[in-house]
């Protein structure tokens, strides 16, 4: 007898780079992956490569940018049955946008995510944001914080502090990784009320397309430095990312939410502990 495809679960993983890819392999077996992506011809080919493999895929063109967009995605993804992981690995670095386009795509572009998932909470939905280690590197004042946790996502761009005229593409970035984690611990309580969690999780340097385009970019010497540093000495991979999020959408997590987890090799203790990178 067939098995009915609506009970099966939905995972949603918005971004079809090397996280993505690696996310959805590790969490697709047995449920329904709803894979989106801005980029058509990626969508189509990483959708086929995971059906070749025995998923059952459904993909959606979205810009994360736009709220209708957004929207849809969810609109989608909950028609196909109960939501359960939703994974958002869809971002741009600073040598591939501009600080406008960084504040809509990696700042907008997650509080809209956040916002367009939270009808479908439900115990066992969990949200996991992919921020970065350079929010982490980048605390800001505790009011400018509470502003971007809290702000409508109508308003964000709004703030001062997202302003892109008073930013270059790298501190674009690291403020908008932090607008993350702390818009995660904010959206962690309305979430909880439907008994969903929200988490954030903040790669070190990783292999994955973006990773490589970064190292082969200008601050590449010193990320380069900062790996020599850690503890781990290498470059992370889209697996390691992977791994740590099915442990934190399984029940084995069920007491985390809220929070920022960093998955570093152990660079930003380096920093605060450790010579500085020379480079």
């Amino acid at each position: 007898m067939s098995r009915d495809r609506r009970a099966a679960e939905v995972v949603v993983v918005t971004g079809t780079g090397g996280m993505g890819v690696a996310i959805a392999r590790r969490l697709g077996a047995g449920r329904r992956v709803v894979l989106a992506d801005v980029d058509q011809g990626s969508l189509d080919r990483v959708a086929a490569v995971l059906r070749g493999e025995g998923h059952d895929v459904t993909e959606v063109l979205v810009d994360v940018a736009d709220a209708a967009s957004v929207a849809h995605l969810a609109e989608v993804a909950s028609g196909l049955g109960a939501i359960g992981p939703v994974v958002h690995t869809a971002g741009v670095s600073p040598v591939q946008a501009t600080p406008e386009r960084i504040v809509h795509v990696d700042v907008v572009g997650t509080a809209q995510l956040l916002d367009a998932f939270l009808p479908h909470a439900r115990p066992g939905t969990v949200a996991v944001c992919i921020a970065s280690m350079a929010g982490t590197m980048f605390p800001l004042a505790r009011e400018v914080e509470q502003l971007l946790a809290s702000t409508p996502t109508a308003e964000l761009v709004g703030l001062a502090v997202l302003d892109p005229a008073t930013m270059d593409p790298g501190s674009a970035y690291g403020i908008a990784k932090r607008a993350n984690q702390v818009r995660v611990q904010a959206a962690s309580v309305p979430w909880g009320a439907k008994g969903g969690r929200v988490l954030s999780i903040s790669p070190g340097i990783i292999s994955t397309p973006m990773g490589q385009q970064e190292l082969a970019g200008a601050a590449g010497d010193m990320m380069r430095a900062m790996i020599d540093m850690s503890a781990a000495k290498r470059l992370g991979t889209p697996e390691d990312i992977a791994a740590t999020v099915e442990f934190l959408v399984s029940p084995a997590a069920s007491f985390i939410t809220g929070t920022d987890v960093l998955v570093d090799g152990g660079v930003v203790a380096a920093l605060h502990h450790g010579a500085p990178p020379s480079a």
